[in-house]
């Protein structure tokens, strides 16, 4: 949407990010693309653009409305300003961090996002952990000096003497964030007034991304609510470990040797069981089981404890998949044929080495799945 027949729209926030409540005048309003929207343009504004409600071209702001509004009346914009505190803290913070990386590793930030629930920072070089919790920690030294945060639009003169972050080049008037100790950096955004609003900043998590390193933070009230979120949850896992604070961690562990210990022993027994299921096979039975609620790992050893006994192709199956999982054993054969016809028959997948294949089969019918081994004897493949 142009607006060259019109003068920039003065942008509030850049003098004051706390504003809470403006008042403008309504330069132009049309129909937006989508039905039942329209862009308006005002002389001025406070909200800061976030390609949603409001967009930001070189010289105006184009602010989303349900309602048309009559150009030249005056209106009146009032902030959600706990949206916007949290904004600049996440914001600041970012900053802090984003200039203590790169003056610690030389990286520079090539990617940020304010979500709803995470605030993500991408930095084009690999950091390591201890790294990261050192950049955190004078991160926060900064939060408690309560450093003053300067963003103003130095004279070109000036600007040419400064060094300063910047992810582009930047055409005309460049707005320089200053926090002293951390950052120095090209930004159009809102921030705090000093560093002590942001109340802390707290790495949440990082990973590997795209030869760099992707950093989950939370600063300030997000920092307030993950920390009471995670004091919830160890609470409620304390109390199910009966563990005092200090002793979660080795109450998690007992309780995953006990299981260990206990699937150990469920497995030894099962394959006694396993065993014992395929000595009551007689010479001449068809060996072709069913049996509810297998593992796959239970699958697989009942299907070789019975070929082992029988020396025939032998098959277990169990409710799996859209029909039945299947595991297919021959003791001396090549069970990789058996499960191409059978998957051919069957409407199945799956397949493996000639002494084991496994897979599944969607048909449901039990009295089709045994006739289709009867078949296979009649015939002589088995």
């Amino acid at each position: 949407m142009e607006q060259t027949n019109h003068p920039e729209t003065r942008r509030l926030y850049d003098d004051n990010a706390y504003l809470n409540r403006f008042t403008a005048n309504v330069l132009a309003c049309t129909p937006a693309k989508k039905q039942g929207r329209f862009e308006v343009v005002l002389d001025q504004t406070a909200f800061f653009p976030d390609r949603k409600s409001t967009r930001q071209n070189s010289s105006h702001s184009t602010h989303m409305t349900d309602a048309p509004l009559e150009a030249g009346s005056a209106v009146e914009g009032v902030l959600d300003m706990e949206h916007r505190l949290d904004s600049m803290q996440q914001h600041s913070g970012e900053h802090i961090l984003s200039g203590i990386l790169h003056r610690m590793f030389g990286c520079e930030n090539v990617g940020f996002h304010i979500g709803q629930e995470e605030t993500t920072l991408d930095t084009s070089l690999p950091i390591p952990p201890e790294g990261l919790a050192a950049a955190e920690a004078e991160a926060n030294r900064i939060v408690w000096a309560d450093l003053p945060v300067q963003a103003e639009y130095p004279a070109p003169e000036v600007l040419a003497t400064l060094t300063y972050r910047s992810k582009k080049a930047i055409d005309g008037a460049v707005r320089i964030v200053t926090i002293p100790g951390a950052d120095c950096c090209a930004c159009c955004g809102t921030h705090v007034e000093r560093t002590g609003q942001i109340g802390q900043i707290k790495v949440m998590g990082a990973m590997n991304y795209k030869g760099g390193t992707r950093i989950a933070l939370a600063c300030g009230g997000r920092a307030l609510t993950a920390f009471s979120q995670m004091l919830e949850e160890q609470a409620k896992l304390r109390a199910q470990f009966s563990a005092k604070n200090g002793q979660l961690a080795a109450a998690a562990q007992r309780q995953a040797d006990e299981l260990a210990a206990q699937k150990a022993r469920a497995a030894q027994l099962e394959q006694q069981v396993f065993a014992y299921t395929a000595a009551q096979v007689q010479e001449g039975d068809q060996p072709v089981l069913f049996v509810r609620d297998l593992s796959g790992d239970s699958l697989r050893r009942l299907c070789l404890a019975l070929s082992e006994h029988t020396h025939r192709p032998c098959a277990v199956f169990t409710q799996g998949g859209q029909g039945y999982a299947y595991c297919l054993a021959w003791n001396g054969g090549d069970a990789r044929v058996l499960a191409k016809a059978m998957n051919a028959a069957l409407n199945g997948r799956g397949g493996g080495k000639p002494e084991l294949c496994s897979g599944s089969v969607a048909e449901t019918d039990l009295d089709k799945v045994t006739a289709f081994f009867q078949e296979q004897e009649q015939a002589g493949n088995i």
